[in-house]
């Protein structure tokens, strides 16, 4: 008897107003996702790690896809693109990542948005919608969150969507090729 496994699939997550949706991303998404991270390079950069040369291909691509699926197979993390209902095109995205069970219960948060969505408060709603999940899908009691000191838009949303400033990460993560220092946020279950 041949054994089939069922690779876990991601439940899409819909946004208040209708307008939104959170969804695990796929092959098909390619050409889009690369169209808006192209667009918005400059926008993004300053404040994500390096990106790979080969990063915008097609073959980087599906490395990421397998990575997404490779985490969400161990259940270290789950990552979603934020697409528009009305043309299923990403326009940002978040991931959950280092997701700790036991004694732990906690996990991570980071995101991006297309440079022309930024501002709109498209992002607010995916950081609360994709909190709820982690608080009442994956049971965790705790969500991290860090940014840069000098990311003013990053903390103000963290700020407005319950999250509490709790100290700074020295030489946190190396963004842009550069090691940097980071706040670190988070957000209780039972804040």
């Amino acid at each position: 008897m041949a054994f089939y496994r069922t690779k876990p699939l991601l439940q899409p997550i819909d946004l208040p107003g209708g307008e939104l949706q959170l969804r695990a991303p796929e092959a098909r998404d390619f050409a889009a996702w690369k169209e808006i991270r192209q667009a918005s390079r400059n926008f993004l950069e300053p404040y994500e790690p390096r990106w790979p040369e080969n990063d915008l291909t097609p073959l980087g691509f599906r490395r990421r896809l397998k990575r997404y699926q490779l985490e969400l197979d161990k259940k270290t993390g789950e990552t979603f693109f934020l697409v528009s209902c009305e043309t299923d095109r990403p326009i940002g995205g978040i991931s959950i990542s280092n997701i700790r069970r036991g004694v732990a219960l906690s996990c991570n948060i980071g995101y991006w948005m297309g440079e022309e969505y930024a501002g709109k408060g498209n992002m607010k709603k995916t950081v609360r919608a994709i909190t709820r999940h982690v608080f009442a899908d994956l049971k965790l009691c705790r969500v991290e969150a860090a940014c840069l000191p000098d990311n003013k838009r990053s903390s103000i949303l963290l700020e407005k969507t319950g999250f509490q400033r709790e100290g700074l990460l020295r030489k946190y993560l190396e963004i842009n090729g550069i090691r940097r220092d980071h706040i670190l946020y988070a957000r209780l279950v039972d804040d």
